[in-house]
């Protein structure tokens, strides 16, 4: 019986994984219907992940506004709650991405949850800064009259983000969560190299409570889908992180049609504490002024 057993083991097949886009909290495969192949650090094959297009990238925006209003609206402190929910599931799923940050980035198993490790705690982070940066960034400005002026940080909008080419993880999630943690939604393009614990990503965020649309992943080839992303018209922001000096130039000057924010490619260590940059980069400021009343000799009158 045993022997029998074993040999129906050996003749068994593996199911290789099927990696999909993330876009408006569901796993399309590219409309193009193309994909290529993916390998490790030494060159041998990992998967094949889907190769987006122009219409992908168009479909990841709509997705994206669509999702901006309630994500926007949400108050702060239940951000804070679903980012933590989202390191939550990734502690739950951590020997996963340990082999999947190995074959990307030729590291170790013990280097690679070092890594993974790094990208959790960034994620509560982030998770902590939600109902804060308003008290860093905004509050009372003194004026000489009789009002109330108060400057608040409002979401840019609609963000686009390029993924660090290099660091698969922990850049990745250095360069999404200050975005979605001020209340603005993002499209990112996935390392081309490496873009495999990007797209289980995904998978990680459908399953926590992040509404979908608020984060789309896109994998392929980083310039084809960042061209029409730079020139979208409701695109509010674009994060360069992963380009190189050339496409970065050509992507800004196409995101200046519509006086998109920029954020400009610079050398970055992921692995030190980040500071508030990154979240201050795609935040609007508004000013309101409310009277207040006559100021007399005897002090204010409301």
């Amino acid at each position: 019986m045993s022997e029998k057993t074993d040999k129906n083991e050996q003749q068994r097949l593996s199911v290789f994984k099927t990696y999909k886009l993330y876009v408006g909290g569901k796993f399309p495969r590219s409309e193009s219907g193309r994909v290529y192949e993916v390998t490790d650090s030494k060159g041998k094959w990992l998967a094949n992940a889907p190769l987006s297009s122009r219409k992908d990238a168009r479909d990841a925006v709509v997705a994206a506004r669509k999702a901006f209003g309630g994500w926007s609206g949400a108050t702060a402190y239940n951000r804070g709650q679903i980012l933590y929910r989202v390191a939550e599931m990734l502690e739950g799923r951590g020997d996963q991405f340990v082999r999947e940050v190995a074959d990307a980035e030729g590291l170790s198993k013990s280097k690679a949850a070092a890594v993974v490790d790094a990208a959790i705690d960034r994620w509560v982070w982030y998770a902590g800064w939600t109902d804060k940066i308003a008290q860093v960034v905004g509050g009372g400005n003194p004026v000489a009259g009789p009002f109330f002026n108060l400057s608040t940080p409002e979401p840019t909008g609609v963000v686009t983000v390029l993924a660090p080419q290099e660091s698969s993880f922990l850049g990745l999630v250095s360069v999404i969560a200050p975005v979605i943690a001020t209340g603005n939604t993002v499209i990112v393009i996935a390392s081309e190299k490496s873009p495999l614990p990007a797209l289980s990503l995904g998978e990680v965020l459908a399953t926590s409570d992040l509404p979908g649309g608020v984060v789309n992943v896109l994998s392929g080839k980083t310039a084809e889908i960042a061209a029409p992303l730079a020139a979208h018209q409701d695109v509010n922001a674009i994060d360069l992180a992963g380009a190189d000096d050339v496409l970065a130039k050509e992507l800004e000057i196409a995101a200046a049609d519509n006086l998109k924010r920029v954020v400009r490619p610079q050398a970055v260590d992921y692995s030190r504490t980040p500071g508030i940059e990154r979240l201050t980069a795609f935040l609007e400021t508004k000013t309101v002024w409310h009277p207040t009343g006559a100021l007399g000799a005897s002090g204010s009158s409301y």
